[in-house]
């Protein structure tokens, strides 16, 4: 049986862990064998479930298991020759051996090699419900990138890299005084760009594998948000919902905070705009910490109030990108929108699209932003916009066409 698997992501601080630990609980109260891990670097999820939680999974409730994974143990287990090759190259060269052992591992791939515990446990067919503590937005965006990078390699490089080896052996000895790597270090290599395809099929198959955004109702915290929500679409990969954490209850209205939660409101109104049709879950902000089993239920029952914490809650795309080398083009789903209700306007990274007074707010990546809508169709319910490099484009302002 396919584990249902959800990965949590946000920016640090935002209250991500609690919501995972929260949302394992009630896929374990549901009746499913339950593992929460935590990949982030910064460990919390021992605080959040007040649990003792090693390298491998523990046992700390009925059907429910915890994990914090060790990117040490796993980098050892994955890329222990790689880092020897290189370490040795830095010695070599006077680089002290404390720094050479760190400068092995590029940044970020501690946390790709935890991921990896993800694969394993995917495989393995103990588990019926896998929830993953990611880390903060930025590190895992760009591990999602990665599958892509190991196919080229594989298709590329592989095929031929003992004859380049035995060719370029003499030459880097000789002329650049450092050693090439041997048939263990490419071993290591051709494995973890294996297991990171593999980890990517995973994640892909949309009816057992979504991704949650979690954020506070802040502006800048949701600027990232978005910037993700598009990424994750741009790869492929299912957000089927977002949970906003730590919003002022009414009761604070007339009070100190009154003015917080009047802003509150205004920046959940960007939300909902940003990220529809995708389900946004709420939760207030408690008196206490949110910690230990009591808490993680209460914040359970907020976010999932009527939802089974283990149902895919949303079950397309909201909006794919694909670009070419000077085009994008943006499909958006409006499937009640009538064509002559549609209007859109570029504003730097932001695609605005207005539907009957309603607003849809897209965050393009940083590489669009010299490019403008030239062509917008609307047909079968979706909304088909071609953006192009702006010393092509004619203009930025273009309202719905048929």
């Amino acid at each position: 049986m396919t584990p249902r698997t959800i990965l949590y992501t946000g920016k640090g601080g935002v209250g991500k862990t609690s919501v995972a630990a929260a949302s394992a609980r009630r896929c374990a109260a549901a009746g499913l064998r339950t593992l929460v891990l935590s990949t982030d670097p910064a460990h919390s999820l021992s605080e959040a479930l007040e649990a003792d939680l090693g390298s491998s999974p523990t046992a700390i409730g009925d059907r429910l298991w915890g994990q914090q994974v060790q990117a040490q143990e796993e980098m050892e287990r994955n890329w222990s020759a790689v880092s020897d090759w290189f370490g040795d190259i830095l010695i070599e060269h006077g680089v002290n051996r404390i720094t050479a052992e760190e400068l092995t591992v590029p940044p970020g791939m501690d946390e790709l090699f935890s991921l990896l515990q993800l694969k394993r446990h995917h495989e393995s067919g103990e588990w019926e419900a896998i929830v993953v503590d990611c880390a903060p937005t930025g590190e895992t965006l760009r591990l999602l990138s990665f599958p892509d990078v190991a196919r080229w390699w594989l298709e590329k490089v592989f095929p031929h890299e003992r004859q380049l080896l035995a060719a370029a052996r003499p030459i880097a000895r000789s002329m650049l005084d450092v050693s090439l790597p041997g048939e263990t270090v490419f071993a290591d290599v051709q494995r973890l760009m294996d297991n990171l395809i593999a980890m990517n099929e995973i994640l892909r198959d949309r009816a057992h594998a979504t991704i949650r955004l979690v954020m506070n109702p802040d502006k800048m915290v949701i600027g990232e948000a978005m910037r993700t929500f598009t990424y994750l679409n741009l790869y492929g990969y299912l957000t089927d919902a977002v949970i906003v954490n730590r919003v002022f209850p009414e009761a604070v209205a007339g009070t100190y905070f009154g003015a917080w939660r009047e802003r509150q409101q205004e920046h959940l109104e960007l939300v909902e705009s940003a990220f529809a049709p995708v389900p946004v879950l709420r939760a207030p902000y408690f008196e206490h910490e949110v910690a230990g089993p009591e808490m993680l239920d209460r914040l359970g029952d907020h976010l999932f109030d009527g939802r089974e914490a283990a149902a895919v809650l949303h079950a397309s795309l909201s909006h794919e990108l694909r670009l070419d080398a000077d085009r994008a083009e943006l499909r958006l789903d409006l499937p009640f929108a009538r064509r002559g209700d549609i209007s859109l306007k570029k504003i730097g990274l932001e695609l605005v699209v207005r539907v009957d007074g309603q607003k849809r707010t897209i965050m393009l990546p940083p590489a669009l932003a010299e490019y403008r809508p030239t062509e917008a169709r609307f047909a079968d319910g979706a909304l088909q916009v071609t953006l192009d490099d702006a010393r092509r484009a004619a203009y930025a302002d273009v309202p719905g066409s048929g």
